[in-house]
């Protein structure tokens, strides 16, 4: 499902126009982006659905694929989708 597929069955569920669905939309995913990038905890929860999180990765020893060098991987964080029980339950039937 695209961006544009979610819109669409969103207007189609609310009776609201495309624009307006997708107004609603890009805000929804800003505001969860916007949760993420905090440097607070970075937690976003949607009971049964799911929640977001922040992971910290610590920095590692990597190498080069095609020299086999080694090389310095910095320390990042990588969001993380957790599933709730109940999508969990709905995807396991």
């Amino acid at each position: 499902m695209t961006k544009a597929d979610l819109v669409e069955r969103v207007a189609t569920a609310v009776n609201l126009t495309k624009k307006d669905t997708e107004v609603v939309v890009d805000t929804i995913l800003e505001s969860i982006t916007k949760a993420l990038t905090s440097p607070d905890d970075g937690k976003v929860e949607l009971r049964g659905f799911g929640s977001f999180k922040v992971r910290k990765r610590r920095a590692r020893q990597g190498r080069n694929p095609q020299t086999g060098t080694p090389v310095q991987v910095p320390p990042k964080r990588v969001p993380y989708f957790k599933p709730g029980k109940e999508l969990k339950a709905l995807i396991d039937r």
